[in-house]
């Protein structure tokens, strides 16, 4: 069934350009990685790569689920590739196959002790850390870069109410934990992020004891949604009181399933804009009725007036005249980058709400976000509590762009620099392997080199 959001010609020219790769330079080294992307247009049709939120969710479920699941479509990244390991460090077998992953899983008694290194992953440490103090023994949690700066003193206070010796570093990583986990009553923030209340709802069902989690200012309510979906998909029940009251039925347990890990919309929104700034494209795996957060990427295209056809698992988005819009990002602040980047290409100024979000994450993204894009030649006013004002304008190409490490920060300069005046030169475009290993390969797959700019 074919549903369209709004019939508009989106060619300036109103012809087709024939299709060639985009002009895309690099260098192979592969801890710092720099791209150089030339004015383009794009038309074409990629695959949006698999939902690693999904992933590592799954992945931690069917660990805990005795017998053997199948992950289908799990892909490959740096983050679905950390949650496999930390599977398997916990005890549970993982044996690949082609796009599948086959996990044997083991009982909460059968958990193992020792280091796990969950990599660069903000919600496998906190997926994984209470999963981890079901076990009696000794868990080491760790890992490298930009998560060793971002802050877990939350997890603390919670895990110890519920039975569970943890020591962190100065509220930090690494972490030490030693359980069981019990039942009980429990009040968390969920204002910094939902990830944590994802892991207690994950662990929880298999402590001994009912539980009772109290949530104060729950941000990113889609996420636990999904954690909902897929504990249920796995034979397991939490019931949620208008996200403030989660009621947990201890002593349950994980029945193993053949799972298929959908598509992600938080890798497909970067090619999405780029669609409404520089040409079409059809994103294939994406399911309409998904429930992730960043599915709201198609609101936000709405707003701004690019044209938007959905049929069965695949969206595609076409360049038309693009206004102004306002979004509130709160529930999805992932999607920041991919939404400067749509502002950046309408006429005047548009409002970003929901900044709040975004200090911790791979970057300060807010502050680099403005950074990066006045570097581009477009004003951003980031005086707001809460809001970023981007003024629509031309992109300034001639300039090198750190990533700061951040895989939404590559794929935000590399969406924009396809309509600057010259190339633009990304350092540290290797980040794109934290969620979308092939990003650069699609994007060029798609794109048309001009000689001017969008």
């Amino acid at each position: 069934m074919f549903f369209s959001l709004k019939k508009r010609n989106f060619f300036r020219d109103g012809m087709f350009v024939s299709l060639k790769r985009l002009n895309l330079s690099y260098y192979n080294n592969r801890n710092n990685m720099k791209k150089i992307i030339s004015p383009s247009s794009v038309h074409g049709t990629v695959t949006a790569p698999s939902s690693k939120s999904y992933a590592q969710r799954a992945v931690a479920v069917a660990a805990l689920a005795h017998g053997e699941s199948v992950l289908r479509n799990i892909g490959s990244c740096d983050d679905t590739d950390a949650a496999l390991s930390v599977a398997q460090s916990l005890g549970a077998s993982v044996q690949r196959e082609g796009n599948d992953v086959v996990i044997c899983g083991v009982s909460p008694s059968s958990l193992g002790s020792g280091v796990l290194n969950i990599g660069e992953s903000g919600l496998s440490t906190r997926l994984f850390t209470p999963v981890a103090s079901l076990s009696s023994g000794e868990v080491t949690v760790t890992g490298h870069g930009s998560i060793l700066s971002r802050p877990v003193s939350m997890m603390e206070a919670p895990l110890r109410s519920l039975g569970v010796e943890i020591e962190t570093t100065d509220g930090h990583l690494p972490l030490r934990v030693r359980g069981p986990l019990h039942g009980g009553e429990v009040e968390i923030d969920g204002s910094i992020s939902s990830q944590f209340l994802t892991g207690l709802l994950t662990a929880l069902p298999l402590a001994e004891g009912d539980s009772t989690i109290i949530v104060d200012n729950l941000a990113s309510r889609p996420y636990i949604d999904m954690t909902c979906e897929v504990l249920r998909s796995f034979g397991v029940h939490v019931t949620n009181d208008d996200y403030t009251r989660f009621f947990v039925k201890g002593g349950q347990r994980y029945t193993p399933q053949c799972y298929n890990i959908e598509g992600d919309w938080s890798g497909a929104s970067c090619l999405l804009v780029a669609g409404a700034l520089c040409g079409n494209i059809t994103v294939k795996n994406l399911h309409g009725r998904s429930m992730q957060a960043d599915k709201a990427i198609l609101e936000a295209l709405d707003y701004a007036g690019a044209s938007i056809s959905i049929e069965w698992e695949q969206v595609t988005v076409s360049r038309a005249p693009l206004n102004s819009f306002s979004f509130d990002a709160t529930h999805c602040p992932d999607l920041f980058p991919a939404l400067v980047a749509l502002a950046a290409g309408c006429r005047g100024e548009s409002t970003l709400l929901g900044t709040g979000r975004l200090t911790h994450k791979e970057s300060d993204r807010a502050k680099v976000l403005i950074e990066l894009y006045r570097a581009m030649g477009i004003e951003i006013d980031g005086s707001y509590d809460d809001a970023l004002i981007v003024k629509g304008g031309d992109i300034k190409g001639g300039v090198s762009l750190s990533s700061h490490g951040d895989h939404r920060m590559a794929m935000s300069i590399a969406v924009s620099a396809l309509r600057a005046d010259s190339p633009i030169e990304i350092d540290g475009a290797e980040a794109v392997t934290k969620s979308y290993t092939g990003f650069f390969d699609d994007l060029a797959a798609v794109s048309v080199s001009t000689d001017t700019p969008r």
